[in-house]
């Protein structure tokens, strides 16, 4: 569900690169209120593992279609709703800036869509409500499941609430909601199903993470188990599993092309431009492969020039056993571990400073 520059204006991407950022300074501030050193590594792995997680698109059978873990409900559950928030902040942001997962316009409305509607309003306002102070695998496997529903269905909305207003004229709000929401009901169901198998395994591993987030209390035990196996899991699933990635475009794109024929719209305006300019030499793995220098289809000669796909174009060809892809899952997760690290400690030394 990344969305592209295209499907924005500036105004409207503007305004939600300026709310997508108070609500890191606010998450920020929080974090670092809870001064949990124990949950700096936790926060590395679980971003590395997220990224991995996305990279692998699961087909919806029947429709053509496909999706990817958001990994918004597994954050919150095991971080609390700050720390998830910041984390998956930073795995948009690696993946936009180095990957061309997402345009860099698009940024605070993908930070949004997948981050706030899973940490602040799913995560509080249902998977706690109905796992209440228990740790019951039932309620687990019913509030992980409904709670992936229900913000991935914000999220899906969001999409189409900003492409609308932002004047998109070839997606029509009727018909684009009317295929965004029940292909990403889809989407969440398999993705609940997935969150409390994570979740479980943290359970039976170390169930004080999850005491920990519901009720922001520092971590009083080593979770060091918990994030090597969580560390091991996100190279695994980055480096060999992202090989068996669906061809099928994902929730997003279907929805796109059945509304308005293709699954991208052209880029219209400088500021666009500027951004897909700036997104072409940042990504140095783009479409989570190495890049590809063009040729001139004419005259059948190289032109040097290096291409950058604004939007995912998948292989034809499954499994897509490629060096690229390997190489993209685990520096793409190791970007995430680190940057995820950094803003922990960071917060930590500013604690101490204050």
């Amino acid at each position: 569900m990344h969305m592209a520059d295209a499907l924005l204006s500036p105004a409207v991407g503007g305004a939600m690169w300026v709310v997508s950022g108070g609500l890191v300074a606010y998450s920020a501030k929080k974090v670092r209120e809870e001064a949990d050193d124990r949950k700096i590594p936790l926060m590395g792995v679980l971003g590395a593992f997220i990224f991995a997680a996305q990279m692998i698109n699961f087909t919806i059978p029947g429709t053509g279609s496909s999706g990817h873990m958001g990994g918004g409900m597994i954050l919150a559950i095991l971080l609390g709703p700050y720390a998830s928030f910041l984390v998956l902040a930073s795995v948009l942001t690696v993946q936009a800036l180095f990957f061309a997962d997402g345009g860099l316009l698009a940024l605070g409305c993908n930070i949004i869509n997948m981050g706030f509607f899973t940490s602040f309003v799913a995560y509080p306002l249902i998977y706690k409500k109905i796992m209440g102070c228990g740790h019951d695998k039932k309620r687990l496997l019913l509030a992980a499941t409904v709670a992936g529903v229900v913000g991935l269905q914000f999220g899906a909305f969001g999409v189409v609430l900003e492409t609308v207003s932002s004047g998109i004229s070839e997606l029509p709000f009727k018909a684009f909601v009317l295929l965004m929401l029940p292909i990403h009901l889809a989407i969440g169901l398999v993705e609940g199903l997935v969150t409390s198998g994570v979740v479980s395994f943290v359970m039976a591993a170390r169930p004080e993470i999850l005491t920990a987030a519901a009720e922001r209390t520092p971590l009083g035990v080593s979770v060091k188990s918990a994030v090597l196996g969580i560390a091991a899991a996100a190279v695994l699933i980055g480096v060999a599993l992202s090989w068996f990635a669906s061809a099928n475009p994902d929730g997003l794109e279907w929805a796109m092309l059945r509304t308005y024929g293709k699954e991208e719209l052209e880029t219209k305006g400088k500021v666009h431009d500027l951004l897909a300019s700036l997104q072409k030499k940042t990504a140095f793995l783009p479409d989570y492969d190495f890049k590809k220098v063009g040729t001139d289809p004419e005259a059948g000669t190289n032109t040097g020039e290096v291409k950058v796909e604004a939007a995912p174009v998948r292989k034809a060809a499954w499994p897509a056993v490629d060096v690229g892809t390997s190489v993209a899952g685990l520096v793409g997760g190791s970007l995430t571990l680190v940057m995820a690290l950094l803003a922990g400690f960071g917060l930590k030394r500013r604690k101490v400073a204050s």
